[in-house]
């Protein structure tokens, strides 16, 4: 009897067992919701099942079911489309429809079925009042955390409020949470019976509750005192206790501010305290309270910093209460807050340094952070003074120069040009850092500088040198890769055609004179010229045409120089000129006048007689040769380059064996001949050729002083080199033969400048000097004494032998050359001598004689002193000569000027020693006369003035009356008069200008010294000499006529005269005695740009003589009347940007007096400019008159620059401030209403749209800080509102498409503050009849009706939820307002850990991965989760588990262990789908076993199989294992691995022993 029939026997003896029902696992869900039809996948045997049945069929092939597809991988597909073109028909678009109809009706139906949503439920907890002790057991349940909220939740008790209720959460120690809940339901029940109200607010209990808290944290923060201040006169002790000075009191303050502190956060976050009161509150305390609360208050607002930094009528006032403790925050999040021209002054002077404080040097080189926020202060700090100084009109940013204003620039560099400068360093076309380089920039800057070059109306031979060489030095730095050679070709062509100043024919010898040099160096082709004139069919170019006009070109094809050309070049020019029969042309006749004229004054360099001719003066050399200086350009350069310096180079080979005289004259005359036709270059030539090859050194001497003479010209032609090169070749032959000129060597010095030499060659020089020095001046221990008198002096007089002169000089500086005044001592008994000659003889042409031998003998004298005899001459007229001078009579005057010219001829005396020795005292002397002084010395004053005027206004000069006039003298005096117009003599000369005024004006003075004295000053800066070195720098002429003014030495009658004087310097006139002149005759000269520097310098002294005169009541009259005449006259005129800057510029530096007329009348044009007809103007008559007071304003505001640093306070009129305020109001109403008619949008039109401009915005803007900052600080209110005076519009109010960063900015003028996170974003919505969801009103934030909804513990497990949950609609915000319904999906609550927390519980896991792929459901899973679940099963150990320990399976009935593939092992680590069904699984014909099998269900699996799997299950084993079929498995394909999911106890329970193999 086997096992099993003895159960059955002993089951049928006693009672009957019932019968086994098989169930499903806990998880698999039912079928249907109602109907009975199973579960899926799973199929329990039941008597009477198909299987049962024994037909031929089921007994011979076994029992199969046909599946419903043929694959599982078939669906929906094989039964809409069972052809066999299904594949073609299901993506028709009919099927597609057919499909999205079918899953429509499955989510109808689903929805049909879903439970609605019930009715709110939630009640407020009541109040209930309970005695005291009842109450406080209350609050200590609520203090206990053990005790659930929701047994209190029923009902709150009644009583305390307020303040009391405070403390009494604070004394129960009640955690915040649960604080807060109580604190909210008690607010709940206060606003209960208010709800229903029309006009309830649900903030307004926040508000109330604010003041609570805010009031709770004042008094608190009062109980902190500061000792008072002793009062003076009171003999009261005082004594002082800190509240936080006890320990006991200092523990209970903390415990319950920091209580406090921790309420109010959750308070202040769900919005259960409003937020303005409560940040207002912080604000207001903040500027209330002292010291030692401020630490506590700042810690405050340091923790609600980030919404208070939302709008600026929060952060403006705190800004002002603790800008020292958190102004960097401030500055990086909100900088809006310290624009304000009263905030930024009162705390720039300290914020900026902690702002600008570089943290860099402490950062780690990652820390990018640091750094970007430290760019960031940085940028903000200079947006915060640029705005704030935009406001106060400051420091505004200057314009790109126009037209005007650069070449006003550029010409002041042009003019700077002198023998001083270097220059390689004159940069005319750079460009600044923010310009970019252009052709129209490049093309008018190249304009100016050739227009400068050929001006009257500028100053200097030297001009068309410098012109080309700045052309020819930015070409070769930076030009040739961007301006090629033909394009500055066109621009030259361009400008020669379209010039007017090229084309006025009192210009046309420097236009030739400029385009030659330019032809020379090659920056202008003649042929391309003359071929695109012949080309554009350029009319009238030859002079054969005498009856029509001629084209002026014509006369540039005349005139322009060729320096070097070829044969067919000159042929062109010939036959476009003159045409092709022509067989002599003017030129040709031109020449040969030139030759004889030439050999005519030098007959000497052609071979003829060696007497040169007489006389050789300069007015008759100009007679003799005036075809050679009035000849075309071209002519004049032939000659003297093909002609002319050939042949005296021939003859300076030969000059030796000639006398020396003759040649100097000769060299004089050619000199002469080439100055006076300004060609430089072949005077340069010459210059360099004799130096080389003469070895005379008066020769030396000479060419020296023409280098001298035109030391600015060599400096613009940039040869000072070559200069240097060639003196220091001609210094080392004469060392070499064993001589020193000394001349030589200080020209060296100044042409070279630390420029040219190398070391070696200057420390040569030096060494040079030095010996020269020591061997004139021996160095002794004991230097001699010259005794007072030298009588061998005055006996030279009668001394008529040639060489008595040297013999004197050497005997004397043989005696007494170790002695340093011996220079001093022989002028001063020279000069006693030559006061002695008018008595020896009456004869003027003896006593000429004498003072001819004198000046010989003072001449040898300073060729034996190292440093020559000027110095002690100079000191000597200063010193002690003073006498001397005065005793001098007038024939002692004419002795003393034949030596004074010659001496100063020679170079033995300067010319500017002359003047300030002899010259300058004798007009000081006349110009502080009074009528109480002695007697003038007329005779000084007379005889000093003809001095200065031979030395410095004579073009010949003229030493004896006995000897004709020499050009070689005449050359030598104008060589030495250079210096007086030469830095540092040169405003020497300037400051005596006033000097000579004086002298005019003296009525002390004889008419006949008061008329030389204004000839004297007219001339001299009429000359063109002066008026170079005055217009090099106008800042040395404004500081001279100042000077006398600023030092009170001149009367106000003074005043207009000096204006005058300045006027004949600076203009070509001196007419008119208004300092208005220039504005009411409005002369184009005066205001062109080559002249505006010099206007603005007389305007500038006029309007400081009139500032002066407003001072005195005598004057003060006129003087207004005649500002109010200017002031007028320059407001109304209609002026351009570049000229409003020129005049503020120039009244810059105006006084007081008059800056308050400058404005007040400034005010009134604006005014004035916005009020007349018509009114309303226009659009662009409006735009026309916003720009000219633009201009007006800019103007008034660098005029008060310089005011505000000085901190003078002007007294502007009220009314016309009232008056322009208000016109500045109506302006802007009628803008604004212009931009809403064309916008259609009031608003919009200064934040968006096609008007908005980013530099207008952050003006209004900045305007609009400044104005409600005013009416701040002026309000008079006890509790001042904050957002009194901002805008009162809501954020949806503003306009769309606003940038982000100007909407913040608008954001921070609104009332409203950053709303609630709790509503942050929500709207109520709502559908419209078409059925489209449209968006209403914001959420308005409840925080006193939103209670926490407390519920009941949960009271299910696991992860599968109840059947059929109800859903509860039982909190305080209902779920209708989120359109909430139900969908029957069900959200599985994970729950993968174990009992250890650390462990994960891998049952829970494969359950949890089961249901997932089973079910049709939400899951709030994460790709990531998925991932970590599905990766982290241990699998593996699970199926060798199931594969070594269960030995009952079926699949080792006859192999054994069946071995599991690798590759299989790793495919099942993902969880079967408990969805697959046994008829699925048998669908797969021949093909690879599925994996996707319900848990513990094997493919035809027999139902003792089935039984004993289940019996294993209710035993708690685990079921995993390999389940096969009967037949032995020919491949591994064929195996199935089966898994199923981990019951709870199974985890728990030991391993089973496996089952025996069954026989």
């Amino acid at each position: 009897m086997t096992k099993n029939n003895a159960r059955r026997d002993k089951d049928s003896q006693g009672d009957p067992l019932p019968i086994y029902e098989c169930h499903p696992p806990a998880w698999v869900p039912s079928t249907h919701r109602i109907a009975d039809v199973g579960y899926p996948g799973f199929d329990p045997p039941h008597p009477g099942q198909e299987e049962d049945v024994l037909s031929d069929v089921n007994i011979k092939v076994g029992f199969s079911q046909a599946p419903y597809v043929q694959s599982e991988h078939a669906g929906a597909v094989e039964s809409r489309f069972p052809q066999d073109s299904k594949r073609s028909q299901l993506f028709d678009d009919d099927s597609i429809t057919v499909l999205e109809t079918i899953m429509h009706e499955v989510f109808c139906r689903r929805t049909q079925y879903a439970p609605v949503v019930p009715a709110s439920t939630f009640k407020i907890p009541s109040r209930v009042t309970l005695n005291d002790t009842r109450r406080q057991s209350w609050f200590a349940d609520l203090a206990n955390p053990e005790v659930p909220l929701h047994k209190l939740g029923k009902s709150v008790p009644h009583g305390a409020k307020g303040h009391d209720l405070l403390d009494l959460l604070q004394s129960n120690n009640v955690a915040i949470p649960r604080a807060v809940w109580f604190l909210r339901v008690f607010g709940a029940n206060e606003t209960a019976g208010l709800r229903n109200k029309p006009n309830f607010n649900p903030t307004q209990y926040s508000i109330d509750w604010a003041n609570v808290v805010t009031g709770y944290i004042r008094k608190q923060l009062g109980e902190i005192t500061l000792p008072s201040a002793p009062r003076p006169g009171l003999n009261i002790k005082q004594t002082f206790k800190g509240f936080l000075s006890e320990p006991e009191l200092r523990e209970r303050w903390v415990s319950r501010f920091n209580y406090c502190l921790q309420l109010l956060r959750p308070f202040y976050a769900e919005g259960l305290v409003d937020r303005r009161t409560f940040l207002t509150w912080l604000v207001q305390q903040m500027s209330a309270c002292n010291l030692a609360q401020a630490g506590f208050v700042a810690h405050l607002a340091d923790q609600y910093l980030d919404d208070m930094l939302s709008s600026r009528a929060l952060t403006k006032p705190f800004v002002d209460a603790c800008v020292a403790k958190l102004t960097e925050r401030i500055c990086l999040t909100l900088p809006d807050a310290f624009v304000s021209p009263h905030t930024w002054a009162n705390s720039a002077s300290f914020v900026v340094p902690i702002l600008s404080n570089d943290n860099s040097s402490n950062s780690t080189p990652g820390d990018t952070r640091t750094r970007e926020a430290q760019r960031v202060l940085h940028h903000n700090i200079t947006d915060i003074q640029r705005r704030t100084d935009a406001m106060l009109f400051r420091n505004l940013p200057p314009r790109v120069l126009e037209r005007l204003g650069s070449m006003v620039v550029d010409i002041q560099i042009l003019n700077s040009i002198s023998s001083a400068t270097d220059m390689s360093t004159v940069e005319f076309f750079s460009c600044s850092v923010t310009d970019h380089h252009s052709t129209s920039t490049f093309y008018n800057k190249l304009d100016t500088l050739l227009t400068w070059s050929v001006t009257p109306l500028q100053f200097g031979p030297h001009r068309t040198y410098a012109a080309v060489f700045l052309l020819s030095q930015y070409r070769q730095r930076t030009a040739r890769r961007e301006v090629s050679l033909s394009a500055l070709q066109d621009y030259l062509f361009d400008w020669l055609d379209t010039s007017e100043v090229a084309a006025e024919s009192g210009n046309l010898r420097g236009v030739s004179a400029l385009f030659g040099k330019l032809v020379k160096d090659g920056l202008f082709d003649y042929a391309s010229y003359l071929q695109r004139l012949v080309a554009r069919g350029e009319e009238s170019l030859s002079y054969a045409q005498s009856a029509v006009p001629g084209s002026k070109h014509r006369e540039f094809l005349r005139w322009i120089p060729l320096h070097s050309t070829t044969s067919s070049l000159s042929h062109q020019r010939k036959v476009i000129l003159h045409g092709a029969r022509a067989r002599e042309t003017p030129e040709d006749l031109c020449e040969r006048a030139m030759r004889r004229e030439i050999r005519t004054v030098i007959p000497l360099v052609f071979g003829g007689s060696t007497t040169p001719f007489s006389p050789p003066t300069i007015s008759a050399l100009r007679e003799s040769c005036s075809t050679t200086i009035q000849a075309p350009r071209f002519e004049q350069v032939k000659m003297f380059k093909r002609w002319l310096l050939p042949n005296y180079n021939k003859f300076a080979a030969v000059s030796d064996a000639y006398d020396e005289s003759a040649v100097l004259q000769a060299y004089s005359i050619v000199a002469e001949l080439l100055s006076c036709t300004n060609c430089y270059g072949s005077l340069l030539e010459l210059s360099l050729s004799v130096l080389s090859q003469t070895s005379n050194s008066q020769i030396i001497e000479v060419v020296g002083e023409v280098f001298h003479r035109f030391a600015t010209v060599w400096t613009s032609m940039g040869c000072t080199g070559a200069i240097t090169t060639a003196l220091y070749s001609a210094h080392v032959g004469w060392k070499n033969r064993g001589m020193r000129v000394r001349s030589l060597l200080a020209l060296l010095i100044q042409v070279d400048a630390g420029r040219h030499l190398d070391e070696s060659e200057r420390a040569q020089i030096t060494a040079d000097i030095s010996s020269f020095t020591h061997a004139l001046a021996p160095d002794t221990t004991d230097p001699g004494h010259v005794p007072e008198h030298l009588p061998e002096i005055l006996l030279l007089a009668d001394d008529p032998k040639p060489d008595a002169p040297s013999i004197l000089a050497n005997g004397l500086w043989y005696k007494y050359r170790t002695a340093l005044d011996w220079g001093w001592k022989v002028w001063d008994n020279t000069i006693a001598s030559l006061r002695q000659v008018p008595l020896m003889t009456a004869d003027i042409n003896k006593r000429h004689a004498i003072a001819l031998r004198y000046a010989q003998f003072l001449l040898h004298v300073d060729q034996h002193l190292p440093a020559g005899i000027d110095d002690h001459v100079l000191q000597w007229s200063l010193g002690t000569g003073k006498g001397e001078i005065l005793a001098l009579t007038v024939d002692a005057w004419d002795v003393c000027f034949v030596v004074l010219l010659f001496l100063s001829a020679h170079g033995a005396l300067s010319t500017t020693s002359l003047l300030r020795g002899l010259v300058y005292p004798a007009w000081h002397i006349c110009a502080n006369a009074t009528g109480y002084s002695a007697q003038l010395p007329t005779i000084f004053v007379q005889s000093a003035n003809e001095l200065f005027d031979r030395l410095i206004l004579h073009e010949e000069i003229q030493i004896s009356s006995t000897a004709p006039s020499s050009l070689l003298d005449t050359h030598r005096i104008h060589s030495r008069r250079q210096n007086v117009f030469r830095e540092p003599h040169f405003p020497q000369l300037v400051e005596e200008m006033p000097t000579l005024l004086l002298i005019e004006c003296n009525e002390v003075i004889p008419l006949e010294l008061r008329a030389t004295a204004k000839d004297l000053r007219v001339r001299t800066c009429e000359s063109r000499e002066f008026r170079q070195a005055a217009y090099r720098d106008l800042g040395v002429i404004r500081k001279a006529f100042e000077q006398p003014i600023q030092s009170g030495f001149i009367g106000e009658a003074l005043f207009e005269p000096l204006v005058n004087a300045l006027k004949v310097i600076l203009s070509d006139s001196s007419e008119g005695t208004d300092v208005n002149a220039f504005l009411t005759s409005r002369s184009p000269s005066e205001l062109s740009p080559w002249r505006l520097a010099a206007t603005a310098v007389q305007l500038q002294f006029g309007l400081r003589q009139l500032g002066r005169a407003m001072v005195h009541d005598a004057t003060k009259q006129a003087a207004s009347a005649s500002l109010d005449k200017m002031t007028s006259m320059l407001f109304h005129h209609s002026m351009a940007s570049d000229e409003a800057y020129f005049i503020a510029q120039t009244a810059r530096d105006i006084d007081g007096p008059v800056a308050e007329k400058f404005f007040n009348n400034g005010f009134k044009s604006i005014v004035d400019i916005f009020t007349r007809a018509p009114f309303p103007a226009s659009r662009d008559t409006l735009f026309d008159r916003v720009d000219r007071a633009g201009e007006l304003l800019r103007v008034l505001s660098h005029v008060a620059e310089p005011l505000r640093t000085k901190g003078i306070v002007l007294h502007l009129d009220p009314l016309v401030q009232e008056r322009l305020s208000k016109v500045i109001l109506e302006t802007l109403i009628t803008i604004e209403t212009m931009l809403s008619k064309s916008t259609n949008t009031s608003h919009e039109v200064y934040a968006t749209g096609a008007h908005f401009d980013p530099v207008a915005f952050s003006l209004l803007a900045d305007t609009l800080y400044f104005v409600i900052d005013e009416l701040n600080s002026h309000s008079k209110s006890g509790t001042p509102d904050l957002f009194r005076f901002y805008p009162k519009h809501l954020n949806s109010e503003l306009p769309s498409g606003v940038p982000a960063e100007f909407y913040a900015q608008l954001c921070s003028l609104l009332p409203q503050l950053p709303p609630n996170d709790v509503v942050k974003g929500l709207v109520h919505a709502y559908r419209d009849p078409s059925g489209q969801l449209a968006y209403g009103t914001s959420v308005q934030n409840r925080p006193w009706e939103w209670i926490e909804n407390l519920g009941e513990p949960p009271v299910e497990t696991g992860l599968r939820p109840r059947t059929d949950p109800a859903i509860k609609n039982v909190t305080s915000l209902s779920l209708e307002f989120f359109a909430a319904r139900p969908t029957g999906d069900h959200i599985l609550q994970t729950s993968v850990w174990g009992p250890n927390e650390d462990v994960p519980d891998l049952g829970n896991m494969r359950l949890e991965g089961d249901l997932r792929a089973f079910e049709d459901g939400l899951s709030a899973e994460s790709v990531y989760t998925r991932d970590w679940r599905e990766t982290r099963l241990e699998a593996h150990r699970d199926i060798h588990a199931g594969v070594t320990e269960n030995t009952g399976g079926d699949g080792n009935d006859d192999l054994g262990v069946l071995a599991i593939p690798p590759a299989q092992i790793h495919s099942v680590s993902r969880r079967p789908s408990p969805a697959s069904s046994v008829r699925s699984r048998e669908s797969a014909h021949g093909s690879i076993a599925s994996l996707r099998q319900s848990p513990g269900v094997g493919a035809k699996a027999p139902l003792s199989a089935l039984s004993e799997t289940m019996e294993d299950a209710e035993a708690s084993t685990t079921e995993v294992g390999v389940i096969g079929h009967k037949r032995k498995a020919e491949t591994d394909d064929e195996v199935e691995i089966i898994e199923g999911p981990i019951p709870e106890k199974a985890r728990k329970a030991k391993a089973v022993k496996p089952r025996p193999k069954r026989k």
